[in-house]
């Protein structure tokens, strides 16, 4: 239950300051306790939770609308919509990254507003993913609130995966923290700026792909077990916001990405991911190279790559607002 190896150089470059900013960010839970040792802390399942979803086989999953030709939805989903930074092009075997925490404005109950990581492997319509990041996502929830969130699919978001731990898949470890409970620590508009740091790599003799929040000692794993292509590395990883466009009204939604404002507002107005870091081969920590970014609807919700500098390495901002005079 333990990782039998971890990333060559997680512990250089100024390690000691970025725990510092990651061991501020606690859970709301943590105010009414912590879990015994060989325990795990497991969000409870309400009645509620179960109604707000569609089945009881849809409760936890993610509503992808895969295109006929079963082109990703990651990339050309008509209600999913993206700004993100990716790279292609060789094996990766992890990623650690810092991700600014922001509580968006959702507009309906159907949708979601995430910042994450993907890891991807094999095609289309097979696609295999691990999944990590913050979300609001009242319909799974119950609350406006920003939880922390993990996910897998194993089909291109089909029969297979769900969030957190709403179906068999992500084995949790530890008894410190909870998938899918809220952060209380979040980002304010030109005030204090939070980040949660999150580091997903393959074990070199297991072949799992394990999570690891801030300092803390490895929340979990996806056993190699579930996927086909994973089990080789990842074809590409990416990072950034998704948002859910119901069109209410027949309009483009007013739900949020990010901070709610766009990339060329900068630090302490625009969400950003920054100290991006892949696994190579080798399990070393490396700077990432040939890193692209995309927007989807960049009148909507934009990315912006900036040059790589000492406190926040290779990184971008991203987000936007939604629905606004150019975005109707």
């Amino acid at each position: 239950m333990r990782p039998t190896f971890h990333p060559l150089g997680l512990h250089d470059e100024n390690e000691v300051e970025s725990k510092k900013k990651t061991s501020s960010i606690a859970q709301v839970w943590h105010q009414n306790g912590r879990c015994p040792e060989h325990t795990i802390p497991i969000r409870r399942t309400k009645n509620d939770d179960v109604l707000r979803a569609s089945s009881v086989e849809t409760c936890g999953k993610k509503r992808h609308n895969r295109t006929p030709n079963g082109t990703s939805p990651l990339i050309n989903g008509k209600l999913h919509e993206h700004s993100y930074a990716s790279v292609t092009g060789d094996k990766y075997y992890g990623t650690k990254v810092d991700i600014n925490v922001w509580n968006p404005y959702v507009e309906g109950p159907s949708e979601f507003s995430l910042s994450q990581l993907w890891i991807l492997g094999g095609p289309n319509e097979n696609l295999n993913t691990v999944e990590a990041g913050w979300h609001v996502f009242p319909q799974i929830y119950g609350d406006n609130r920003t939880a922390l969130f993990v996910y897998w699919t194993s089909d291109n978001y089909g029969n297979t995966g769900c969030y957190n731990l709403n179906c068999s898949g992500f084995v949790q470890v530890s008894n410190e923290i909870a998938v899918g409970s809220s952060l209380s620590s979040i980002s304010s508009y030109g005030g204090p700026q939070y980040d949660i740091t999150l580091l997903v790599w393959k074990d070199p003799q297991t072949g799992n792909w394990w999570l690891q929040f801030g300092d803390q000692n490895p929340l979990g794993y996806w056993p190699s077990s579930l996927f086909d292509y994973l089990s080789d590395g990842a074809d590409e990883v990416q990072w950034g916001g998704e948002v859910y466009n119901f069109s209410p009204n027949g309009k483009h939604t007013a739900t949020a990405m990010g901070s709610g404002h766009f990339a060329e507002e900068g630090y302490g107005k625009a969400s950003y991911i920054k100290n991006i870091q892949i696994v190579d081969q080798s399990n070393n920590l490396q700077t990432p190279r040939g890193i692209i970014t995309a927007a989807e609807h960049p009148n909507c919700y934009d990315v912006a790559s900036q040059p790589s500098n000492g406190d926040f390495g290779t990184h971008f901002f991203y987000g936007g607002p939604g629905q606004n005079p150019n975005c109707p």
